[in-house]
């Protein structure tokens, strides 16, 4: 088996690709050792002296670290992956890997059209390019022109995080929809 890495935008996070597909649909941020207790992987990503976020994608697992470099800890977890893909083992302890747990949404339900187009503008222009750089951005909601979005692996804590949001995503949903004024992550 053969694992490539990439690297990320945030310089703490680095992005595996077992070549296999990873989590069947949705995707998975685990940022402490309690909400990795639902995955056997990330249990054992977890147990990694430094490592702070594991984040599952559609192909590609990005870990984040808070210590050590990346030199030390890049053999450590492609052991861990590696052997995980090779045991069979299942990625959730539930064996339910078809969808991630959902968070509640807000928005006035006048708003039901203009939020619509803003989940539409999001799964086909931003998920993309974001799942590139290891991480993802979902909608959390929309109120008074705001659009808050819950940012996820690679994507939270990323220096270049608030440039995405205020550069790239609200110039685009501002300039498809005259409703959006201003876009938020969700803190």
């Amino acid at each position: 088996m053969f694992i490539q890495t990439e690297s990320t935008p945030n310089p703490a996070t680095l992005k595996f690709l077992p070549g296999r597909p990873v989590l069947a649909s949705g995707t998975l941020d685990m940022r402490d050792q309690q909400s990795a207790a639902q995955s056997p992987l990330a249990e054992r990503l977890f147990a990694l002296n430094g490592v702070s976020g594991v984040f599952f994608g559609s192909d590609f697992i990005a870990v984040t670290k808070a210590t050590g470099e990346w030199q030390h800890l890049k053999p450590a977890i492609l052991g861990v992956v590696m052997e995980h893909f090779m045991s069979g083992a299942p990625l959730l302890k539930n064996g339910d890997e078809t969808s991630a747990a959902q968070t509640d949404e807000f928005f006035a339900a006048e708003d039901a059209e203009t939020v619509a187009a803003i989940k539409e503008l999001i799964e086909a222009r931003v998920r993309p390019a974001v799942a590139n750089d290891g991480g993802d951005i979902t909608f959390r909601g929309f109120k008074d022109g705001v659009v808050y979005l819950d940012m996820k692996g690679a994507c939270s804590g990323c220096p270049s995080s608030t440039a995405t949001l205020r550069h790239g995503i609200q110039n685009l949903l501002r300039h498809y929809l005259p409703d959006v004024i201003e876009v938020r992550p969700v803190a």
